[in-house]
């Protein structure tokens, strides 16, 4: 499934293109035949191993620009090249916001700022995509739960059924999610503002291959990474709290979706996740984990973080009905292909092995 414009001329940009879900786009992107350019500073443990696995399969195909989306010059001249923009660079922890709000500030709102300046100082409509997430709605506090089979559901038969969707008012919370709902909006209105083709992924947990999780961000690779080496999970809270998870390639499908269709869709924000049927609580998670690894994974529980939300589970009808989504894969299934994958780059089959030091 490629979805993107046969119209489109010229290379795709994606920034923070040599992070997992950027490198699983860029690759699918260069495998229907397109340019990309990779705008990626390489900042974060493990990516440098998702570019070179880009390079030796797509060679020319893929260029790499080493580059801060903070720098200006270098966004104005990705851009300038670009057919299309999918911008993923970001600062993508909450509790690093909060250790450092003002690194957070700059790369997540002042770098989203630079591509659409870029885009509104270009001759054409080029369109963009935005990374955001189910952050913008806060920690959902007031929504009322009840705890069953190790997990929190909502006592709202509506809210247990469909999930949240995106009538749901912002109310950001922590630095990251004023950073992030902050750039949403930026990116939302510049449709509206300077007619730039804009639409905007709500995204709730996306896993897969090529994901080198850690305890801030990634958790069910990062959970599997410990699992698999025979290493202690640390769970935030009680483990009950539940979020709907979307396997990478249904993820990429709907980024691809969104760019075939950004002249309807343009102004528009969508909630991107697995929706009711891929809910599943940490507990739950390690559970399966366990049984794909043949023995009991040990647990140290720690006091809930900032900006954790006991549940949240994406109201996906408005992406399957507009964007022409398929059903997602089911959780357990996209799992064990993670760890298949996992166990694969353990045994250094697969370009980079992801050492559980890069995972913390």
């Amino acid at each position: 499934m490629s979805g993107a414009p046969d119209s489109a001329d010229g290379p795709v940009l994606v920034t923070g293109g040599a992070g997992f879900i950027g490198s699983n786009l860029a690759d699918r992107l260069a495998s229907d035949g397109r340019d990309v350019i990779v705008l990626d500073a390489l900042a974060r443990p493990g990516v440098e191993a998702n570019l070179d696995w880009l390079l030796r399969r797509h060679g020319n195909r893929v260029r790499h620009v080493r580059a801060d989306v903070r720098d200006r010059d270098a966004v104005d001249a990705a851009v300038g090249e670009a057919c299309a923009v999918f911008h993923f660079a970001a600062q993508v922890a909450v509790t690093t916001s909060l250790v450092d709000p003002r690194e957070d500030f700059d790369v997540n709102l002042g770098g989203t700022f630079n591509v659409i300046d870029a885009l509104r100082r270009r001759d054409g409509r080029v369109p963009v995509v935005f990374a955001s997430t189910n952050k913008v709605y806060g920690d959902l506090a007031d929504i009322a739960l009840e705890r069953t089979d190790n997990a929190y559901v909502p006592v709202d038969p509506t809210l247990r059924d469909h999930g949240v969707s995106e009538a749901r008012p912002l109310d950001f919370h922590t630095p990251y999610g004023c950073s992030k709902g902050a750039a949403d909006q930026y990116v939302l209105d510049a449709a509206r503002s300077f007619g730039i083709p804009s639409a905007v992924l709500r995204m709730s947990c996306i896993y897969g291959a090529r994901q080198r999780g850690t305890e801030d961000q990634g958790w069910v690779a990062h959970f599997l990474i410990r699992a698999l080496a025979g290493q202690p999970i640390t769970i935030y809270g009680d483990g009950c709290q539940v979020r709907d998870v979307l396997e990478i390639g249904d993820c990429v499908d709907a980024y691809l979706a969104c760019w075939a269709r950004i002249e309807e869709v343009a102004g528009t924000a969508f909630n991107l996740g697995g929706g009711p049927e891929n809910a599943v609580s940490l507990r739950q998670l390690v559970g399966r984990i366990d049984e794909l690894v043949g023995r009991e994974t040990a647990i140290v529980h720690a006091d809930w973080r900032a900006g954790d939300q006991r549940y949240y589970v994406s109201d996906t009808g408005r992406a399957m009905d507009r964007l022409g989504l398929r059903r997602p894969l089911a959780w357990r299934e996209g799992l064990e292909r993670l760890a298949a994958w996992l166990e694969e780059e353990r045994g250094g089959g697969g370009g980079g092995r992801p050492s559980v030091e890069a995972a913390e």
